[in-house]
């Protein structure tokens, strides 16, 4: 039966595998870097090649950021419309709510709840007073 640490996430074992193959991953990216950087040093026309490959990808890459980012703010513009518009009114009817159960409550204890607890209070001091009232003539009976 695995112990809560292991059902909840990684074992230990996998952490090491996971982060040794993750350096050696590394270590073959910046090797494989290196080796691209000395290539294209020793032949220029391929750099200039791989040069204008690149910008291309980058230039298209930033299109694809502003589309994004359009999007982004449209989204937001809709979110912002949905909070003044749809949830503020709700919002505003759920504070009217409270506020009556609030009256209601306040109406309710003062007018039903006090005086029901005054009045079993006196009974409970009128039952008491019976009582002691009854010892004193049992207490006379007894000798």
């Amino acid at each position: 039966m695995p112990t809560p640490e292991e059902s909840e996430g990684l074992t230990d074992g996998q952490k090491r595998a996971i982060l040794i193959g993750s350096v050696v991953v590394a270590i073959i990216f910046v090797v494989g870097a290196i080796w691209a950087a000395i290539a294209l040093v020793n032949s220029p026309a391929q750099a200039a090649t791989w040069r204008d490959v690149f910008i291309i990808f980058m230039a298209l890459e930033a299109m694809l950021i502003g589309i994004a980012l359009l999007v982004l703010i449209m989204q937001l513009a809709v979110l912002t419309n949905m909070l003044k518009h749809e949830i503020k009114p709700i919002l505003e009817s759920t504070n009217e709510t409270v506020n009556a159960v609030r009256g209601t409550t306040l109406f309710v204890s003062e007018n039903l709840v006090e005086p029901i607890m005054k009045l079993n209070g006196y009974v409970a001091g009128i039952v008491r007073m019976a009582e002691v009232i009854s010892s004193f003539g049992g207490l006379g009976r007894q000798k």
